[in-house]
C-alpha cells in the first residue's frame, strides 16, 4: 500500500470548498493549519466564479487541488458555451477533476430534472475527453442517479461525495468501482445508514472529505467545518470499521492518488 505520509495524520480531504465566503477572515491561517495537517485537500467548483478561485487557490498553496464544474443548483443562467470554458480549465495540471456536478432534487427552485440530466451529462461527456474523473452530487435523486451509471455512463471514474443513498444502492455502484465520500455526517448519532454504507463498501473505495465549510462532524457539529476535521470523521470511521487509524488514513490516502490521477505523490 502507497503511504506518503508527510504530514501529521497522513490524510487528504477529497471534497472542500475552499472558495467560500465563510474562509474569507482567515483563509491565510486556515491553509496554514491544512499544510502541516493534512497531505492535500481538493476544491470542486460549483459554477464559473467558484471554479475560477478553485484554481486560483490550487496555483497559490501545493497542497491544494481543483476541480471545475457547475452544481446542479447553480444552472440558472448558465451560459450556453459552459463547456468551452470548463475545457479551458480542464487542461491545467493542478485541476484533477470534473465537478461538483450532479443532481438535486431538493430545492424546488433548481432547474428541472430533465435540464439537471442534460447538463450532469455533457459535464461527464467532458470528463471522458479529458481523462478526468467526476465529482457527485446526489441529493434526493438517488433513483435516477442510480439509473445513469447503469444505463448511461461508461469511460469515467467516479466519486459519489457526502453518500447518502442505501447499501444496495452502493453495493450496485461499488460493483463498477466507483468511489465514496463519508465526513461529517457519518458521525451523528442518528447517521446509522450512513455507517452501514460505509462498512458495506471495499476499503479500496473510500474516501474521506469535509465539505467544509457545511456538514461540521460530532463534536462541532453546528459551527463552520475545515478540512482539518476531516480527522474527526477519520478516526470516527477507524472505529466504525474496527481498523487502525494510520491504516486507514494510509488506504484512503492510496486511494485518492489511485482515483485523482493528476496528483504528483
Amino acid at each position: 500500500m502507497v503511504n506518503a505520509k508527510k504530514s501529521r495524520t497522513g490524510l487528504w480531504d477529497s471534497h472542500c470548498h475552499l472558495d467560500d465566503e465563510a474562509f474569507a477572515a482567515d483563509r491565510a491561517e486556515v491553509m496554514a493549519a491544512i499544510g502541516e495537517s493534512l497531505e492535500g485537500v481538493i476544491n470542486p467548483g460549483c459554477d464559473a466564479a467558484s471554479s475560477a478561485v478553485a484554481v486560483e487557490l490550487a496555483e497559490k498553496y501545493p497542497f491544494v487541488y481543483a476541480a471545475v464544474g457547475y452544481h446542479p443548483e447553480n444552472l440558472k443562467g448558465i451560459a450556453k458555451n459552459y463547456l468551452d470554458e470548463l475545457a479551458k480549465w480542464a487542461v491545467h495540471p493542478k485541476v484533477v477533476a470534473i465537478g461538483e456536478i450532479g443532481l438535486d432534487y431538493y430545492w424546488e427552485e433548481n432547474e428541472p430534472k430533465e435540464v439537471q440530466k442534460k447538463v450532469f451529462l455533457e459535464q461527464i461527456d467532458l470528463a471522458k475527453q479529458f481523462k478526468l474523473p467526476i465529482i457527485i452530487h446526489d441529493r434526493d435523486a438517488h433513483g435516477d442517479m442510480l439509473e445513469i451509471f447503469q444505463r448511461e455512463v461508461s469511460g469515467v471514474q467516479a466519486v459519489f461525495h457526502c453518500f447518502a443513498g442505501s447499501v444496495e444502492m452502493a453495493k450496485e455502484l461499488a460493483k463498477r468501482g466507483y468511489y465514496f465520500g463519508f465526513g461529517g455526517t457519518s458521525t451523528y448519532k442518528n447517521a446509522h445508514k450512513v455507517r452501514e454504507v460505509m462498512k458495506s463498501i471495499p476499503r479500496e473505495l473510500l474516501l474521506f472529505e469535509t465539505d467544509s465549510p457545511y456538514l461540521t462532524p460530532v463534536p462541532y457539529r453546528g459551527k463552520r467545518n475545515n478540512p482539518c476535521y476531516v480527522e474527526l470523521s477519520a478516526r470516527n470511521a477507524a472505529e466504525v470499521l474496527g481498523v487502525e487509524f494510520e491504516e486507514l488514513a494510509a488506504q484512503t490516502t492510496a486511494n485518492c492518488l489511485r482515483l485523482f490521477t493528476k496528483i504528483k505523490a
